[in-house]
């Protein structure tokens, strides 16, 4: 069986991994650096920009110079890894924009390529609003590429991106304030959560405005603008107008299978839009060859953990309180924090705050989300509970090693 996968990205290069592990026969073609925006100028470089503020907060340089080289660095070694990971028989790799001439056939350059089924992972790009003075606002890639530490960044857009940038440069000594459209920062988090984060962040001293409309960039007084408003999948340039795939600028149309109207062509990642998460790509991959293969799998979409890499971590799987709520669901809110964990005290990190929903009835456990010193490690042991289907039950009965922070899973119930 031959595939062809367009886009390097961690959905990409991972599907082709996996593909070829089957015995197939996979072309991989991507027009930029391999790992995508996650590994380039997303998920990887920022987090190496967490560390490094963590640990050198208000330089009296302004330079960024080493953290620069730092995050050189860590893309090349990583992207070592995917080259090695990529050197497979089975696996060509092509350099080079990807068009479609049909439902079948892809074209790079004057080489055109078939094969049996198509897996499109180009990923998506940053949205800037088309609002007056937004050619002064820099994304998270440039971002990532600073410099020197602005004496002022204003953050528009208080999700995720924009709340992690916030954090960086805050500890690196700029004046930092961030603008949100929507009545909460992280928007679609949970409620009682954000409120927390918010609070936070401001004694760190972020100035944050929420339900706040940006009309013209140049009435911010800032030196640094950053647009982080979400993001836009790459559509455009495709050639998909020469095939019958179903698409608009929101994204790749596909069903649970990552399959699109054309059944042997399947749309992985932020290009769908369905979840716009590295981890979630990788899966999309795995379970659209499982769809290929005929074979089934007990992949969860429904119970995805992600996190805010902020100090200290945001973290969150499963449903919040407001689900709950919309979907007539009776919870049981269990709830412990940080200050009476030992080893958060000892840490000195007493600064932290864990929240279990839980079906009042049967007792299984529906969601968690958390805010503390590591987060985004702590909540996988309840991911893994919601795919066990356990209750509150099952957690009462299992044995935490003491002291450790996750202790504070088990203490709120």
């Amino acid at each position: 069986m031959r595939i062809i996968i367009i886009g390097a990205g961690p959905g990409g290069y991972e599907t082709a991994v996996d593909a070829a592990k089957r015995g197939m026969e996979v072309t991989l073609i991507t027009d930029g650096e391999l790992g995508g925006t996650c590994l380039n100028e997303g998920c990887i470089p920022t987090k190496t920009f967490v560390h490094y503020a963590e640990n050198n907060t208000c330089l009296p340089s302004a330079s960024l110079n080493s953290l620069q080289e730092r995050k050189r660095e860590v893309i090349s070694q990583l992207q070592a890894g995917i080259e090695s990971l990529l050197r497979n028989k089975l696996i060509t790799l092509v350099k080079g924009h990807a068009h479609f001439i049909s439902n079948d056939t892809v074209a790079v350059g004057d080489t055109q390529y078939t094969a049996d089924h198509i897996i499109i992972a180009t990923g998506s790009e940053s949205t800037i609003l088309p609002i007056k003075g937004s050619e002064r606002c820099l994304t998270s890639k440039e971002m990532l590429e600073l410099r020197e530490i602005p004496k002022s960044l204003c953050v528009i857009g208080g999700g995720v991106i924009g709340l992690e940038f916030a954090n960086i440069f805050n500890k690196l000594g700029s004046e930092v304030s961030i603008l949100e459209y929507c009545p909460q920062i992280l928007p679609h988090f949970d409620t009682d959560l954000c409120k927390r984060v918010k609070q936070h962040l401001t004694k760190q001293g972020i100035n944050i405005q929420v339900g706040y409309k940006v009309e013209d960039i140049d009435a911010i007084e800032a030196e640094t603008v950053l647009m982080s408003v979400g993001r836009h999948p790459n559509v455009d340039g495709l050639g998909l107008e020469n095939t019958s795939v179903e698409y608009s600028k929101r994204g790749i149309t596909v069903d649970d299978n990552m399959q699109t109207s054309v059944p042997s062509i399947y749309a992985i990642g932020d290009v769908n839009t369905r979840m716009m998460l590295a981890h979630v790509a990788t899966f999309q991959g795995r379970h659209a060859l499982n769809h290929i293969e005929g074979k089934t799998d007990n992949i969860r979409f429904d119970i995805v953990p992600s996190a805010v890499f902020i100090t200290p971590e945001v973290a969150t799987v499963g449903l919040t309180e407001e689900d709950c709520k919309e979907r007539g669901i009776k919870i049981k809110a269990h709830k412990s924090f940080f200050r009476a964990n030992g080893k958060a005290v000892s840490m000195g990190e007493t600064d932290g705050y864990f929240k279990l929903l839980s079906d009042e009835e049967s007792g299984r456990i529906l969601g968690a989300h958390m805010f503390g010193a590591h987060s985004s490690d702590i909540i996988h042991e309840i991911a893994a509970l919601m795919n066990m289907q356990a209750t509150v039950s099952d957690l009462h009965d299992m044995i935490h090693a003491h002291p450790t922070l996750a202790e504070v899973v088990q203490n709120s119930i």
